[in-house]
């Protein structure tokens, strides 16, 4: 899922294409077969079709402790219509007698009926490049809503996510607000759900009237990453929660924290929030320090999956005042990401300001140790 959070001078990776109160000892649990309360928070992952072909199926996630699937990404054509980005992965594989990711992710939810399985539409470069047309045309919007539907019910999913990345403009903006009107009629509350995924940047926020998408929204996922990278001018935290006071540059002021902030100033009521939570590190090549000048990124496009973090050779800090952690040393030099510290740290975030909960980018970035951030977020989030 893309997620630029500069303006346009920075092309940022992705949702990426190729790519509360107080703490308690009491020891949360893994949601047990059945309904989930709505009060209940939720801990969501996007699972992205294209790791089938890295033998990670939707069912070798850490399903004891996810609440929602958001399954990315299916396109749109043209003239309104879904179809699969990749027909083969999606419905045609055979994993375990299961067809496609989408058969393994229905024998998922008959084993975790809990959990609720969206369907996410669009991500980064090609898979939203129609959207800017789709939605202009009424009768197009119109078609995408039944196509939506048609999908979700003939896959048993939950609902649909909508990941255009990013409006462009004012208009468009207007656009994105009547898909969504036109998804919701297709798709009624509360059978089905409907959710977008929207950049923490100001600069893509402003130009959608917020106050008239939340009402139309069960859930706003908030790609609070990606703050820092190769389209940044020096290195920094990719994910931090809190801005520092003296940023070294205007990426640097951008944080969990200031998105939330802002989005509530527009109207959005917290509890609509999920809270992004990266699973991969940025590397910063030639780098030691935030502020420094690098000379490109390790890793696969300039990034690490957490599971393979901290890199060897290298030593790990903790910036508690920033929430933030980051490692220096060894062949990816600077490498900013998330652990268990800083995604406690977010999951009481979460419960002070009220918001839903959290979803990570992606389940199957994660560990299934003792190291899981995806496990943490949920113990944290289930403590009382």
């Amino acid at each position: 899922m893309a997620s630029s959070q500069q303006a346009p001078k920075a092309e940022g990776s992705s949702h990426r294409w190729n790519i509360f109160k107080h703490k308690s000892t009491k020891q949360a649990l893994p949601v047990q077969n059945g309904e989930i309360s709505a009060s209940i928070p939720i801990n969501a992952v996007y699972y992205p079709n294209w790791r089938v072909y890295r033998q990670q199926p939707p069912s070798s996630m850490n399903l004891d402790f996810i609440t929602h699937i958001f399954y990315a990404f299916a396109w749109v054509r043209s003239k309104g219509d879904l179809f699969f980005s990749d027909e083969y992965a999606d419905i045609e594989m055979d994993l375990d007698g299961a067809k496609g990711c989408l058969g393994d992710l229905k024998a998922v939810k008959q084993q975790y009926p809990h959990i609720k399985t969206i369907l996410s539409v669009g991500g980064g470069g090609e898979g939203s490049a129609p959207f800017p047309s789709v939605s202009s045309s009424g009768l197009v919007r119109s078609m995408f809503a039944q196509s939506a539907r048609t999908m979700v019910d003939a896959y048993g999913l939950d609902g649909i996510d909508i990941d255009w990345e990013h409006p462009s403009d004012p208009k468009q903006g207007q656009h994105y607000v009547q898909l969504l009107s036109a998804v919701r009629k297709a798709l009624p509350a509360p059978k089905y759900m409907l959710t977008s995924a929207l950049p923490a940047g100001e600069w893509v926020l402003k130009n959608i009237d917020l106050a008239k998408a939340w009402p139309q929204l069960d859930l706003i996922n908030v790609m609070t990453y990606d703050f820092a990278g190769p389209w940044t001018d020096a290195c920094g935290y990719h994910a931090q929660l809190y801005s520092p006071k003296e940023p070294h540059n205007d990426a640097a002021r951008l944080s969990c924290s200031s998105a939330v902030a802002h989005l509530t100033s527009k109207g959005v009521p917290a509890g609509k929030i999920l809270l992004g939570i990266p699973t991969y590190g940025r590397s910063f090549l030639g780098a030691e320090n935030v502020g420094d000048r690098f000379s490109g990124g390790g890793g696969e496009e300039g990034t690490f999956e957490y599971k393979d973090l901290p890199r060897p050779g290298s030593v790990v800090h903790f910036d508690e005042a920033a929430g933030a952690v980051y490692s220096v040393g060894g062949e990816a030099g600077f490498v900013t990401f998330d652990d268990p510290r800083t995604v406690h740290m977010k999951a009481q975030f979460a419960q002070q300001q009220g918001l839903a909960g959290l979803f990570f980018w992606t389940g199957t970035g994660d560990t299934k140790d003792g190291r899981s951030l995806v496990e943490t977020g949920y113990r944290a989030l289930h403590a009382s």
